[in-house]
């Protein structure tokens, strides 16, 4: 016999077909304001490497499903659009696990954010479950079309909507798409241990390689960075020394705060390399030398993409401690083993400055700017070498192309100066 309660429990059943009137008639206006967020975050989001998004509103079918799942019979009593988190839901899938914080703590200054949830966090190692971040945001004003001017029938939005942001990298993204085929959408789970043990295994195998991705990637930015220091300070160094032919005041640069991290391999070139930079970076070069060398005497010999790059190094090293045939005899090296470096070329042009081998030094200059013309500093110190060999007429050029391309400042004003006054005296 059905009780009294029975009865009204029935009653409040929701009737399938109405409930996906009701959603559907929502759909367009979901999927636009999907649309608008999608394009606020990719025009506000900034990584190093840009993310790929994806995203969707949620299909009546999966959305009937879940409702039923997690909703109570007396919340369809008036026939209303029952809300899900995750109706609107879009997915910003990143390279590095560094880029997750970076996109997290940007979405909460750009959003009213309600709720954030990082899926996965508190799980052990025997553990397969996906691992991502949620973060649940109200929808924003500018993002709700003009419902009165749209091609659909305006709809009344909940007060309670919201849209799901998930952020993950590629490996967890690629994880969960396969976890959510083999695991949420199958009729049973994994309870054969072997077969759980191999989830699992899979699972640790892609954290893994994100940490390792991530390693490394941290181990090329210190190496970019310290790479960057060394070349500004041997740009300092050769600036002090024109400055004695032209001489202006000078403010020192800046120096920058580069973060120390552990190798992630010991014992290898590349290992080898930082531990060089820095050394030469802290100033003391004689140990960059002894490094830089033992790498070029290394068996079996680094192929010639190593050895340019570490001849150029050591030609900065002896650059800076002032030994300049030393510096030039590794340019000329770095040189046979990459004839399109421009940068070493143009390193040759300045120690032929120094020492005041100005034809080689111009020739030099020539041959980096086939290369690469956009340098201004090359047409700077060619315009000097010029000059210096009486040639007013091709410095004040070579000047005038270092002007055009943003090379402005006191030295360049002082060699203009020099050179007005000599091509007045030849007038």
């Amino acid at each position: 016999m059905v009780s009294k309660k029975d009865t009204e429990n029935l009653d409040l059943l929701p009737a399938k077909e109405e409930l996906k009137a009701v959603y559907e008639s929502y759909i367009p206006v979901l999927t636009t304001i999907k649309d608008n967020i999608e394009q606020s975050l990719k025009k506000s989001i900034q990584l190093a490497s840009m993310p790929t998004y994806k995203s969707r509103v949620k299909t009546f079918q999966s959305y009937y499903r879940k409702i039923i799942r997690v909703k109570s019979c007396t919340e369809f009593h008036d026939r209303k659009l029952i809300c899900l988190t995750d109706m609107i839901g879009i997915r910003i899938i990143c390279a590095f696990l560094e880029d997750l914080s970076v996109v997290e703590s940007q979405i909460k200054t750009l959003y009213d954010v309600k709720e954030i949830e990082h899926k996965g966090a508190a799980q052990n190692f025997r553990e397969f479950g996906y691992e991502s971040v949620h973060i649940l945001i109200t929808i924003p004003e500018d993002c709700i079309p003009d419902q009165l001017s749209a091609p659909y029938p305006p709809v009344t939005l909940p007060d309670e909507l919201v849209c799901e942001i998930q952020i993950r990298t590629i490996l967890q993204d690629a994880w969960a798409e396969v976890e959510h085929e083999l695991i949420y959408k199958s009729e049973f789970s994994p309870f054969d241990m072997p077969l759980r043990r191999k989830l699992a295994s899979i699972n640790a195998s892609l954290n893994l390689a994100d940490i390792i991705f991530q390693e490394i990637r941290d181990y090329q930015k210190e190496l970019q960075g310290q790479v960057a220091k060394r070349r500004e300070s041997f740009y300092r160094q050769v600036d002090t020394m024109t400055q004695s032919f032209l001489p202006v005041p000078s403010q020192p640069a800046p120096e920058k705060n580069i973060q120390r991290i552990s190798p992630y391999i010991r014992g290898t070139v590349d290992d080898l390399l930082l531990k060089g930079l820095q050394a030469h970076n802290n100033g003391d070069l004689p140990a960059a030398i002894k490094i830089y060398t033992d790498i070029i005497k290394s068996e079996p010999a680094p192929d010639d993409s190593v050895m340019t790059v570490i001849h150029k190094h050591r030609g900065m090293a002896y650059f800076a401690e002032n030994k300049y045939d030393e510096a030039l005899a590794d340019f000329r090296e770095s040189e046979k083993y990459s004839q399109t470096n421009f940068r070493t070329i143009y390193y040759e042009g300045i120690v032929n400055n120094i020492k005041s081998n100005y034809l080689q030094a111009i020739d030099c200059f020539t041959r980096s700017l086939e290369l690469n013309e956009f340098q201004s500093h090359a047409h700077f110190h060619r315009a000097v070498a010029y000059y210096q060999i009486n040639d007013y007429e091709n410095a004040l050029k070579d000047l005038a192309a270092a002007e055009k391309l943003g090379l402005k400042d006191e030295e360049c004003d002082a060699l203009y100066k020099k050179l007005s006054e000599k091509l007045d005296m030849e007038k």
